[in-house]
């Protein structure tokens, strides 16, 4: 993946073969003919946290997962600098010029109206629904949206608040996109709504579509160009509760690039936001809430490694979350998981992993699949812990 770590590769790579972090290590030894115990799980979980660089192993290391060397080599070499404008993330082309001969219906106020409220429907349909349950009514919407707008006649004025839905309904579509598993099609969504919302000039629609599109990135390998288009994002102009949001993705760009320190300023300069909110935000922003940026606040703490700090935030926030919102309460349940197995907890990460798996199974959703490899992945540390061994046997 362009744009991705040495160490984010590893962990994917390995991932994807379904192997731990001591099998990896095993493996490496085999392909360098060397003793099993020159390379211990703690070396793989050190270059997977970005600790440390496996120079001296990178032979071994794409021997052992099948990838050309070349690759390595290539994500160790100094990158490019990226754009820092939302401009340079923008689809090629405009998807959204006006037909030259419109022969659609007359577009008003009406309709605008009404489509911000179906938008709103299906956010709060996401609240409850997973991303596999609810793509394909979303990207009929968007297709529809985009229709009324290249076809319909409207004013400019029409026209820009049309522009304007369109970027708030490829938000969500497109994070609902993601959810389902789609990343390719959740990505051309995203700069579709970036389009829109840049065209309509609406600040805090760019904001959010670019923070939801570096989000998915930071998730995927991606992390140093999810930090570039998250910061690129930012504006003074946004109201509080937006730029709370936005700085709370950038945070978790900063995390999953392992860069502390920008990421805890971040997490600070959320809080500082949200502090300054007066209530008068757009609908998007319903969910924002103090609770939403303490969880965030705990994963980052996971991502770090500082569980003594990310545990009891995450214990005391989620006694009290709707407990109807099962997809968000199995992935903050997750970190919670990890949190406890990092704080050398292995029965307390063995009941909260197997209330994040019950949760998972009947969620239709990318994202909860994948923090469930990753719980049972952390677990095998601990699978000689009679707890740990009956949830990685009844997960198997």
């Amino acid at each position: 993946m362009r744009g991705e770590t040495v160490a984010h590769m590893i962990k994917r790579l390995r991932q994807a073969k379904g192997w731990s972090q001591p099998r990896l290590a095993a493996e490496m030894c085999r392909a360098a003919g060397l003793p099993p115990e020159s390379l211990t799980r703690q070396d793989v979980y050190r270059y997977e946290a970005g600790k440390r660089t496996p120079r001296d192993w990178l032979p071994a290391l794409a021997l052992a997962l099948g990838v050309p060397l070349a690759e390595f080599e290539a994500a160790l070499a100094p990158q490019k600098e990226q754009p820092a404008t939302v401009a340079d993330f923008l689809p090629e082309g405009d998807p959204l010029a006006p037909l030259k001969t419109r022969q659609g219906r007359r577009v008003g106020t009406v309709d605008v109206t009404d489509l911000a409220g179906r938008i709103h429907g299906l956010r709060l349909a996401d609240d409850v629904m997973a991303g596999g349950d609810l793509v394909a009514p979303a990207l009929r919407e968007l297709r529809s949206a985009v229709k009324l707008y290249r076809e319909g006649a409207h004013t400019e004025e029409i026209g820009r608040a049309l522009l304007a839905q369109i970027g708030e309904l490829a938000q969500i579509a497109g994070w609902i996109a993601a959810d389902a598993g789609q990343q390719d099609e959740a990505e051309r969504i995203y700069r579709l709504g970036l389009s829109a919302a840049q065209q309509a000039e609406d600040v805090t629609g760019v904001g959010n579509l670019s923070g939801s599109l570096a989000y998915m990135w930071a998730n995927n390998g991606q992390a140093d160009k999810a930090v570039e288009l998250a910061r690129a994002g930012l504006s003074d102009d946004a109201p509080p509760k937006a730029r709370a949001l936005h700085w709370d993705r950038v945070a978790w760009a900063h995390t999953q690039a392992n860069e502390p320190k920008p990421a805890i300023r971040a997490l600070g300069e959320a809080r500082d936001a949200l502090g300054q909110d007066h209530g008068d935000n757009p609908p998007f922003l319903y969910w924002v809430s103090q609770d939403e940026l303490t969880v965030m606040e705990a994963r980052v703490y996971t991502e770090l490694h500082r569980p003594l700090r990310a545990v009891p935030i995450l214990t005391e926030v989620l006694a009290r979350y709707d407990a109807t919102r099962a997809r968000e309460l199995a992935l903050y349940l997750s970190w919670l998981a990890v949190a406890y197995a990092d704080a050398n907890e292995p029965e307390e990460a063995a009941a909260t992993a197997q209330r994040v798996i019950s949760m998972a199974a009947d969620v239709a959703s990318d994202r909860t699949a994948a923090r469930v490899s990753a719980v049972l992945d952390r677990l095998r540390e601990y699978d000689d812990v009679p707890e740990v061994r009956a949830v990685l046997d009844g997960a198997a």
